[in-house]
């Protein structure tokens, strides 16, 4: 097999073409309102009336016409927020007292502030040289969305603010894109499960928790498959184990080691290959394809083995994929920039992702990087919050500079 290494930038345009073919081919399952926290919507969320449904208060004051705040104006009556007016239009001459979220009344066109006028013996008067115009503190009926438009689109995750908006369209349940199933795969002779007993040549086994936590806040459903030792026999059954799920990850036994066989053992099994290394660090070892799975495919990464390189590859291209197979339409990773609080040296001839720690001061945003051994260090990772991106070539960055900043 040809090697195929690309690019930080050619690698994850690769894995978006793919990633963006698959959005909306999921099963979509019915479910509660407030059990779509964190699952995708299937299919959209359309207002069932005006909204709001009525022109509405949004502060404490009086009803008034604009044009008729020059004199003294009689106070007829009060409306509060769960109840109409019931009495005439309001005329000229005439106020109404009103409360935050009321209908405004009939003939009325603004609401003057209550803190911007003195009331006594039922005459309301309005600060001297304060105008008023016509609309002002009110939002008109269906300001917000027409009955049967659309307020939530699929594809969109739902949050607090989405179910907040389908509860107010009286939807007490919602279609939303079944969670993938992730096949989760560590490879190694030096892995040990955590309840089994340690010597002092093996690590236990934390990818494939990282790796299932990562899968899980991303919408989908891990499934941790036993540890594959280093042998051809017991990869080929974890693969094929793992095949049938809607992407396959592996960790380890990518890199050019002896024992190295994950590439050879997918090769075997009929995949297809789109990169087998990207020029990056951490995580050039990472691999990308497809393996055959009854007249469709089955998407797999094999990711590197130290922890560090493989939640940056999760984080990267992972999850584009993931977000995809769930429904969601925006799947890219997401980047920000902010300033550098420190020196950082660079001269790689790849692209970098150092573990960092971003604040989000008033007074501006910053990140940090954090010190670290390298992509087994885990620890580190923990202490950062991101990873600052050193651009290839680029010699070093100075503090005060903009960066571009991974969110994770």
């Amino acid at each position: 097999m040809s090697e195929r290494i690309l690019t930080f930038e050619q690698a994850l345009a690769e894995v978006l073409t793919h990633a963006r073919a698959l959005v909306g081919v999921r099963e979509v399952e019915t479910v509660a309102v407030l059990a779509g926290a964190g699952r995708v919507l299937a299919v959209p969320v359309m207002a069932d009336r005006d909204q709001p449904p009525f022109d509405r208060s949004t502060r404490d004051g009086y009803a008034v016409q604009a044009g008729d705040v020059a004199r003294a104006l009689r106070v007829v009556g009060s409306v509060r927020a769960g109840e109409s007016w019931r009495g005439a239009a309001l005329t000229e001459g005439e106020a109404i007292e009103i409360m935050t979220g009321a209908p405004v009344p009939a003939g009325a066109d603004a609401v003057v502030m209550v803190e911007h006028t003195t009331l006594a013996d039922r005459r309301l008067r309005v600060e001297d040289g304060r105008a008023l115009h016509a609309g002002e503190n009110v939002v008109p009926r269906g300001a917000e969305a027409r009955a049967g438009s659309v307020v939530l689109p699929a594809g969109r995750v739902l949050g607090a603010a989405e179910i907040a908006v389908a509860a107010s369209c009286g939807r007490a349940s919602v279609e939303v894109f079944a969670r993938p199933k992730v096949a989760i795969i560590a490879t190694g002779d030096e892995l040990v499960e955590l309840d089994q007993p340690l010597e002092a040549w093996q690590i236990r086994n934390s990818n494939s928790y990282a790796l299932a936590a990562l899968v899980n806040a991303e919408g989908g459903f891990g499934e941790r498959l036993a540890v594959a030792h280093d042998t051809l026999e017991e990869l080929h059954e974890r693969v094929a184990q793992g095949r049938d799920a809607d992407l396959l990850l592996l960790s380890g036994g990518v890199s050019m080691g002896k024992y190295d066989l994950v590439e050879q053992v997918l090769r075997e099994a009929g995949a297809e290959f789109f990169f087998t290394g990207v020029l990056m660090q951490p995580g050039k070892p990472i691999v990308f394809g497809r393996l055959p799975k009854q007249g469709e495919w089955t998407y797999f990464f094999g990711l590197p083995g130290n922890p560090v390189s493989t939640q940056v590859c999760f984080h990267l291209f992972v999850a584009p994929m993931l977000r995809a197979l769930g429904g969601r339409t925006a799947v890219a990773p997401q980047f920000v920039e902010a300033r550098l609080a420190e020196e950082v040296k660079g001269g790689a001839r790849v692209t970098r992702f150092l573990p960092a720690e971003l604040s989000g001061a008033w007074d501006g945003v910053a990140v940090r990087v954090v010190g670290w051994q390298g992509s087994g260090d885990v620890a580190a990772n923990a202490r950062g919050n991101c990873h600052v991106v050193l651009p290839a070539g680029v010699e070093a960055l100075r503090a005060g500079e903009t960066v571009r900043v991974l969110l994770r």
